[in-house]
């Protein structure tokens, strides 16, 4: 029997790359910018942080973050709230209205790529299926308690990500 070849980690993180690029392309309808949809889901994903986290989590300045956070607020989708246990800190949180605006974006990404399915053979799909619980594994190992946040290396970026420690929300 012949043993699977190592895998090449640059293929693999190109080809991850391409998967990555492709989910942004369907991302539809483009009524938010790509960072603005990000940032919507990192709050989802992580629950409330704050400005200099989320900048950090999307590679962005902390000034640019406030201009997202500004209109995820103004638009309904996110807003600023004191810290319980430090009055001093302002913390963003996601609202109802920007969980059901991730819930449509999905939905209306989720059938762009139905249609792409659609056109692979029964074995592609299934193959694709069967590397989504390793996929999950491997996203859950990147954000999970206590891990690092990954270092964007993007100019203008505010803080030290390698100071910030990713700690998800219950049910993130």
């Amino acid at each position: 029997m012949d043993l699977p070849s190592p895998v090449d980690e640059l293929e693999l993180a190109a080809g991850l790359g391409r998967v990555s690029t492709l989910m942004r392309s369907l991302s539809f309808p483009r009524d938010l910018s790509m960072t603005t949809a990000s940032t919507l889901a990192s709050l989802e994903r992580f629950g409330p942080c704050r400005l200099t986290e989320l900048a950090n989590l999307e590679g962005v300045s902390q000034p640019a973050m406030t201009q997202i956070v500004s209109r995820l607020e103004r638009d309904g989708l996110a807003e600023r709230h004191s810290e319980p246990t430090d009055g001093r800190v302002v913390v963003v949180r996601i609202t109802e209205a920007g969980l059901a605006e991730l819930v449509r974006r999905r939905e209306a990404q989720a059938k762009l790529l139905a249609e792409l399915l659609a056109e692979l053979s029964e074995a592609d799909r299934a193959a694709i299926a069967a590397a989504l619980p390793a996929l999950n594994r491997l996203t859950a190992r990147a954000f999970g308690p206590g891990r690092q946040a990954p270092a964007t290396g993007r100019a203008g970026q505010s803080g030290d990500p390698a100071n910030h420690v990713i700690e998800p929300s219950e049910d993130a």
